[in-house]
């Protein structure tokens, strides 16, 4: 998860609030904050080193965009994950992004074509795991492979549909973080995922792209849901 799609998913605004929301989301994501934990302001204020106010609003912030959940006179709570809601979130994202991906097959042209290219070369350039870590996931491809789904949706019209699924993307790459060190992992095969994407974005078939498209929300799923 690249900090752009995290600035993104908060507005981008530069304040002290953006900046904390966007340090506490990453760590949510992360499963460092994790999911039904309490989100206690005085802690969060000396862990961030952030004053109470900025914190509430980076908090309310976050609650905006369903990654925290706002209890009235209880203060906040990391949102919780579940089978049920990866599932919702598939099926929101896999519509929002094939029509995205649609619209910027019909209209994206050289340009949006060759961006698509280099995000997908600079992806398989980056291994999935830690070299160090097999059980952990490499930040550097995350940001690579968050940026290829972007390009990927870079050529649509509709800014939008880009906003929405950039926010949907950022709740998948929690339930992402697990799926990493499950033991059916081995059993899918991520680069051949991308790269029959990539060869069907290249050849301008639009129907084969977004059904592949789908398929790979859908192994990301079924992944987590197998344990």
């Amino acid at each position: 998860m690249g900090d752009e799609q995290i600035s993104e998913a908060n507005g981008g605004a530069r304040t002290m609030a953006s900046t904390l929301a966007e340090s506490i989301l990453r760590d949510i994501v992360k499963g460092v904050l994790r999911p039904g934990s309490k989100l206690k302001v005085r802690e969060l204020s000396d862990r961030y080193r952030a004053g109470p106010i900025p914190v509430r609003e980076a908090l309310s912030r976050l609650a905006m965009s369903g990654f925290v959940d706002a209890e009235d006179q209880r203060g906040f709570r990391v949102t919780a994950i579940s089978k049920e809601d990866l599932a919702d979130i598939t099926r929101v994202r896999q519509r929002l992004e094939t029509d995205a991906l649609r619209d910027a097959m019909t209209f994206g042209g050289v340009a949006w074509e060759g961006a698509v290219l280099a995000a997908y070369h600079q992806l398989t350039c980056v291994p999935i795991t830690l070299p160090s870590d097999p059980s952990a996931m490499n930040p550097a491809w995350e940001r690579a492979h968050d940026q290829f789904h972007e390009t990927l949706l870079s050529g649509s019209r509709s800014r939008w549909l880009k906003q929405f699924a950039s926010t949907l993307r950022i709740q998948t790459a929690r339930y992402r973080h697990q799926s990493i060190r499950s033991e059916h992992a081995t059993e899918r095969d991520v680069v051949k995922e991308h790269d029959n994407i990539i060869q069907a974005v290249l050849a301008r078939d639009a129907d084969l792209a977004c059904d592949l498209l789908a398929k790979h929300f859908d192994a990301t799923a079924n992944l987590l849901m197998s344990d």
